[in-house]
């Protein structure tokens, strides 16, 4: 067996179910709450740790910044034996009235990104699996932890949402803002979409749940883990039950 070009995964290193930050030192910390996880490999962007959760194997890989990585992530993970792939980061609220830390769980993301394209056509959309949704949804609401349910955005550009007049096109780029809040979009972030439509293709699962950035200080990203964990728990759950 041979280790993958990026993520240095073969097969027997990581389990079905992938959880997926984008920053690298958050990885030990998701997978804290693992049992007896192990550090598997660590190269570029890519850190992995495995371990498990009521018995079954978990794993933990960081994508780093972006649909591109975000792709071979998902790219790899798959050929090593995942097939479950769930986003778990931070994201910016875009409907009024979103406090900081509040989760999103997606259903979703627009394509407003390049390397997706580079798989599908824009007009194959972007979904979260339903299963993926329904154990996120679960775990949120048993917790009490204050959320909402909806599509996410995905960019390839952070300045471009925050700082959006420094751009040559700003007023496209803000018109668009406005547009994804009048649709309903609860938030805005870098990865989704091409998890989501990456996963379609190998005919994997994807999914997504954030921490939403909006009115008041954004704080630690406690809540945002325990709930990971417990969507994961909840849909081992559903898949032992199907397997019945």
């Amino acid at each position: 067996m041979s280790k993958q070009h990026h993520t240095h995964t073969q097969v027997g290193d990581v389990g079905r179910y992938v959880l997926m930050p984008g920053d690298p030192g958050r990885v030990p910390i998701i997978a804290s709450y693992l049992d007896n996880a192990k550090h598997i490999a660590t190269n570029r962007e890519y850190v992995t740790f495995t371990g498990t959760l009521d018995g079954v194997k978990v794993s933990v890989t960081s994508t780093g910044i972006g649909c591109p990585s975000s792709a071979i992530a998902v790219e790899e993970l798959y050929k090593s034996g995942a097939d479950t792939f769930i986003r778990v980061g931070t994201s910016g609220g875009i409907q009024p009235g979103t406090k900081s830390n509040d989760i999103a769980i997606t259903t979703g993301a627009i394509r407003h990104e390049g390397t997706s394209l580079h798989y599908m056509p824009i007009e194959f959309p972007a979904v979260c699996d339903i299963d993926v949704v329904r154990a996120m949804k679960s775990a949120v609401e048993r917790m009490g932890l204050p959320h909402r349910v909806g599509i996410s955005h995905s960019k390839d550009s952070f300045y471009g949402e925050v700082e959006p007049e420094r751009s040559a096109n700003s007023n496209e780029l803000i018109e668009f803002w406005g547009a994804w809040q009048t649709g309903g979009a609860i938030c805005s972030e870098m990865e989704l979409s091409t998890i989501c439509v990456v996963s379609s293709i190998l005919g994997a699962r994807a999914g997504g749940i954030m921490a939403m950035h909006g009115e008041g200080e954004f704080g630690p990203l406690d809540n945002l883990i325990k709930a990971a964990i417990e969507s994961v728990r909840e849909l081992i759950k559903i898949d032992i039950a199907k397997e019945r």
